[in-house]
């Protein structure tokens, strides 16, 4: 899946649309190893790791212009909201929810100009986070929102 394009007079590129890279696990008589041999880590600048307390906590909404994320659950499961920011005033949006878990590996492109938000499902999730601001370019890019300005949070019990 292609993240990026390379041009000859800005470099690196990042698409505006948010997409998933698919990994896998490999398993053997000596364990398994996770991947995600698609991501390139190309752009990145930093990461964090998000760990809460307890399940069910919600860190959300948080919006950069500039600064592009890429998701991934290293252990057990979150939901991750995605929405633009573009007509958020008028909650005019699409907001998408993707389920991440680290038994089907996948990284999660939220490309700039969008809101994220994480609510972690199982106790000691960790999230881990890169993105492709430094800490001082995002601090002032930052745009927060309520948790549940765009509620997406409930489960549905089938």
């Amino acid at each position: 899946m292609i993240l990026y394009t390379q041009t000859k007079t800005t470099g690196v590129e990042i698409m505006d649309e948010v997409k998933t890279i698919s990994g896998g696990v490999a398993v053997d008589d000596r364990g398994s190893i996770r991947f995600a041999n698609d991501f390139d880590f190309e752009g990145v600048k930093r990461f964090y790791q998000i760990q809460n307390h307890e399940p069910m906590f919600i860190r959300a909404w948080h919006g950069h212009q500039h600064e592009a994320k890429y998701i991934y659950v290293a252990k057990g499961t979150a939901v991750v909201g995605v929405a633009p920011i573009e007509g958020y005033e008028n909650h005019e949006h699409t907001e998408n929810r993707f389920v991440l878990s680290d038994q089907k590996p996948v990284v999660l492109y939220i490309p700039k100009a969008h809101f994220n938000g994480i609510m972690t499902f199982t106790p000691d999730t960790i999230v881990q986070v890169f993105s492709t601001s430094t800490l001082e370019e995002s601090l002032g890019d930052d745009i927060r929102l309520s948790y549940r300005y765009w509620d997406i949070w409930d489960v549905e019990r089938r």
